[in-house]
C-alpha cells in the first residue's frame, strides 16, 4: 500500500487550514499556519491564489477530507463506494465512516497523539477491540465495541503518558473513556456535529460521482 513520506505541513499550507496531522504540535507557534511568511500554498508559485474553478472547489473539499484523515486515493474511493451503497444521505455516511475508522477512534480517544501514530500504535497489535487484536487501522468500528490497550508494560505506560499529558482533552459523546485502565468503548454512532473539520460534503460527493 502507497504511502505519503513528505512534509505533512505541505498539506495544511495546501489547504489553507489546519489539519491537526501532527496532534499537539499543531497547537504550537511553530505550526506553519501561525506564522504569517509560512501560511502560503506550498511551491515556488505559492503566493498566488488563483480563483478556483467550479471542478477546484469539489477537489480542493475532497483533498481536505482525504488527507484530515490520512488517506491515499484509493482509499478514500474505496469508503466512498461503500458510503453510496448505505441508506441515507451519502456525504453524512461517508464521514461517518471515516469517524468510525479505528485509527481515527483511538486518537479520538487520545490514546496517540495524532492520526499517524495511531496508525503505528494498531499497526504494532497494541490495539484489542472485544478481547481480540486488530492491527488493521480502518477497521470499521460500531455501537458495543470495547477497545483496550494490550501489549508490553511499556506500550500501556506510553498510552497513560498521554492521556496524562493532556487531562482537558475532551472525549466526544459517541465514545466513553476509562482513562485507568485505559480502555474505552463505542456507545454510540458519531454524529454530523461530532465531525471537527469544516467541510461541505456534498461537494466532496459531487466530485467523486463524475
Amino acid at each position: 500500500m502507497g504511502r505519503y513520506l513528505g512534509s505533512s505541513c505541505k498539506y495544511c499550507r495546501r489547504e489553507g487550514m489546519k489539519l491537526m496531522l501532527k496532534g499537539i504540535r499543531c497547537e504550537t507557534a511553530k505550526c506553519p499556519i501561525e506564522k504569517k511568511q509560512r501560511n502560503l500554498a506550498p511551491g515556488m508559485h505559492g503566493w498566488r491564489r488563483a480563483r478556483a474553478s467550479e471542478y477546484g472547489v469539489r477537489l480542493r473539499e475532497k483533498q481536505k477530507v482525504k488527507r484530515y484523515y490520512g488517506l491515499m486515493d484509493g482509499q478514500f474511493i474505496r469508503i466512498f463506494r461503500r458510503a453510496e451503497r448505505m441508506k441515507g444521505n451519502t456525504g453524512q455516511t461517508l464521514l461517518q465512516l471515516l469517524e468510525r475508522r479505528l485509527d481515527n477512534v483511538i486518537y479520538k480517544l487520545n490514546f496517540a497523539p495524532s492520526r499517524k501514530a495511531a496508525r503505528q500504535l494498531i499497526s504494532h497489535g497494541h490495539i484489542h477491540v472485544n478481547g481480540r487484536k486488530v492491527n488493521i487501522s480502518h477497521y470499521t468500528t460500531k455501537i458495543g465495541d470495547k477497545i483496550t490497550v494490550k501489549g508490553s508494560e511499556k506500550s500501556v505506560k506510553k498510552v497513560k503518558r498521554q492521556l496524562e499529558s493532556n487531562p482537558n482533552f475532551a472525549t466526544q459523546s459517541w465514545l466513553q473513556l476509562d482513562r485507568e485502565k485505559p480502555e474505552a468503548a463505542v456507545v454510540a454512532l458519531p454524529s454530523r456535529d461530532d465531525v471537527q473539520i469544516p467541510v461541505e460534503e456534498q461537494l466532496v460527493v459531487e466530485f467523486c460521482s463524475r
